[in-house]
Protein backbone atom coordinates (compact mmCIF):
# COMPACT_ATOMS: atom_id res chain seq x y z
CA UNK A 1 0.00 0.00 0.00
CA UNK A 2 1.65 3.37 -0.82
CA UNK A 3 1.07 6.84 0.36
CA UNK A 4 -1.42 7.80 -1.78
CA UNK A 5 -3.91 5.14 -1.41
CA UNK A 6 -6.79 5.45 0.70
CA UNK A 7 -7.43 1.97 3.02
CA UNK A 8 -10.55 0.55 2.69
CA UNK A 9 -13.52 1.36 5.08
CA UNK A 10 -13.34 -0.58 8.58
CA UNK A 11 -9.39 -1.74 8.20
CA UNK A 12 -8.76 -2.28 11.51
CA UNK A 13 -5.70 0.40 12.21
CA UNK A 14 -4.57 -1.02 15.54
CA UNK A 15 -5.61 -3.74 18.09
CA UNK A 16 -9.08 -3.38 19.23
CA UNK A 17 -9.88 -2.27 23.01
CA UNK A 18 -10.74 -5.31 25.13
CA UNK A 19 -13.63 -5.11 27.52
CA UNK A 20 -17.05 -3.24 27.20
CA UNK A 21 -18.32 -0.98 24.40
CA UNK A 22 -20.39 1.39 26.59
CA UNK A 23 -21.15 3.47 23.22
CA UNK A 24 -22.75 0.45 21.13
CA UNK A 25 -24.78 -0.05 24.59
CA UNK A 26 -25.52 3.52 25.08
CA UNK A 27 -26.90 3.35 21.10
CA UNK A 28 -28.62 0.41 21.85
CA UNK A 29 -30.20 1.57 25.08
CA UNK A 30 -31.70 4.56 23.22
CA UNK A 31 -33.50 2.51 20.59
CA UNK A 32 -35.01 0.28 22.95
CA UNK A 33 -36.07 2.46 25.33
CA UNK A 34 -37.08 4.57 23.08
CA UNK A 35 -39.25 1.57 21.91
CA UNK A 36 -40.90 1.01 24.56
CA UNK A 37 -41.21 4.76 25.89
CA UNK A 38 -43.29 5.14 22.62
CA UNK A 39 -45.62 2.37 24.61
CA UNK A 40 -45.43 3.46 27.76
CA UNK A 41 -46.03 7.21 26.89
CA UNK A 42 -49.05 6.46 24.47
CA UNK A 43 -50.54 4.05 27.54
CA UNK A 44 -50.71 6.58 29.77
CA UNK A 45 -52.01 9.45 27.55
CA UNK A 46 -55.09 7.36 26.78
CA UNK A 47 -55.71 6.16 30.10
CA UNK A 48 -55.35 9.79 31.47
CA UNK A 49 -57.05 11.79 28.44
CA UNK A 50 -59.24 9.39 26.22
CA UNK A 51 -60.39 6.65 28.48
CA UNK A 52 -63.26 7.84 30.92
CA UNK A 53 -64.45 11.46 30.91
CA UNK A 54 -61.21 12.50 29.33
CA UNK A 55 -59.21 15.12 31.03
CA UNK A 56 -62.25 16.39 32.94
CA UNK A 57 -61.44 13.25 35.04
CA UNK A 58 -57.80 14.11 35.86
CA UNK A 59 -57.90 15.46 39.84
CA UNK A 60 -56.81 14.20 42.71
CA UNK A 61 -58.99 11.80 43.37
CA UNK A 62 -58.37 10.55 40.78
CA UNK A 63 -54.08 10.41 40.69
CA UNK A 64 -54.87 8.75 44.39
CA UNK A 65 -56.69 6.11 42.52
CA UNK A 66 -54.23 5.44 40.25
CA UNK A 67 -51.63 5.56 42.56
CA UNK A 68 -53.18 3.02 45.02
CA UNK A 69 -52.83 0.07 42.69
CA UNK A 70 -48.82 -1.00 42.25
CA UNK A 71 -49.42 -1.42 38.70
CA UNK A 72 -49.80 2.08 38.10
CA UNK A 73 -47.04 3.02 40.50
CA UNK A 74 -44.77 0.71 37.97
CA UNK A 75 -46.11 2.22 35.05
CA UNK A 76 -45.29 5.47 36.20
CA UNK A 77 -41.99 4.80 37.40
CA UNK A 78 -40.76 2.83 34.45
CA UNK A 79 -41.82 5.20 32.49
CA UNK A 80 -39.61 7.65 34.40
CA UNK A 81 -36.71 5.59 34.89
CA UNK A 82 -36.40 5.24 31.06
CA UNK A 83 -37.16 8.91 30.25
CA UNK A 84 -34.45 10.42 32.32
CA UNK A 85 -31.95 8.06 31.54
CA UNK A 86 -33.06 8.26 27.51
CA UNK A 87 -32.56 12.14 27.98
CA UNK A 88 -29.39 11.85 30.09
CA UNK A 89 -27.73 9.70 27.69
CA UNK A 90 -29.21 11.85 24.62
CA UNK A 91 -27.13 15.03 26.54
CA UNK A 92 -23.83 12.83 27.13
CA UNK A 93 -23.80 12.54 23.53
CA UNK A 94 -24.42 16.25 22.80
CA UNK A 95 -22.04 17.38 24.86
CA UNK A 96 -19.60 14.79 23.85
CA UNK A 97 -20.21 16.05 20.14
CA UNK A 98 -19.69 19.88 20.73
CA UNK A 99 -18.11 19.85 23.82
CA UNK A 100 -14.25 20.25 23.10
CA UNK A 101 -12.41 21.13 26.29
CA UNK A 102 -11.70 17.84 28.34
CA UNK A 103 -12.43 19.05 31.95
CA UNK A 104 -16.02 21.08 31.08
CA UNK A 105 -16.89 17.67 28.63
CA UNK A 106 -16.53 15.73 32.22
CA UNK A 107 -17.69 18.65 34.95
CA UNK A 108 -20.86 18.41 32.15
CA UNK A 109 -21.31 14.67 31.77
CA UNK A 110 -21.12 14.61 35.52
CA UNK A 111 -23.70 17.11 35.89
CA UNK A 112 -26.36 15.42 33.92
CA UNK A 113 -25.69 12.53 35.35
CA UNK A 114 -25.74 13.63 38.75
CA UNK A 115 -29.12 15.52 37.94
CA UNK A 116 -30.86 12.60 36.24
CA UNK A 117 -30.07 10.17 39.21
CA UNK A 118 -31.29 13.01 41.81
CA UNK A 119 -34.43 13.30 39.69
CA UNK A 120 -34.42 9.55 39.29
CA UNK A 121 -34.36 9.30 43.32
CA UNK A 122 -36.70 12.06 43.85
CA UNK A 123 -40.03 11.07 41.48
CA UNK A 124 -39.57 6.91 42.52
CA UNK A 125 -39.98 8.53 46.00
CA UNK A 126 -42.73 10.40 45.33
CA UNK A 127 -44.62 8.06 43.50
CA UNK A 128 -43.81 4.88 46.04
CA UNK A 129 -44.35 7.14 49.53
CA UNK A 130 -47.30 9.34 47.97
CA UNK A 131 -49.80 9.57 50.79
CA UNK A 132 -53.00 11.27 50.06
CA UNK A 133 -53.65 11.97 53.65
CA UNK A 134 -49.77 13.47 54.88
CA UNK A 135 -51.24 17.17 56.58
CA UNK A 136 -54.89 16.91 56.20
CA UNK A 137 -56.76 18.85 58.64
CA UNK A 138 -60.36 18.52 59.95
CA UNK A 139 -61.23 21.56 57.85
CA UNK A 140 -60.24 19.68 54.33
CA UNK A 141 -62.46 17.68 52.11
CA UNK A 142 -60.23 14.26 52.14
CA UNK A 143 -61.09 14.43 56.03
CA UNK A 144 -63.64 12.20 55.42
CA UNK A 145 -61.95 9.51 53.90
CA UNK A 146 -58.20 9.92 55.76
CA UNK A 147 -59.65 9.77 59.24
CA UNK A 148 -60.44 6.01 59.37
Amino acid sequence: MTSDTIAAPRTPTAARRRGSNLEKWGWIYMRASGVLLVVLIFGHLFINLVAGDGVRQIDFAFVVGKYATPFWQWWDVIMLWLALIHGANGMRTIINDYVTHARTRTVLVWAVGLAAAFLILLGTLVVFTFDPCLGVTQDSSLWSMCKG
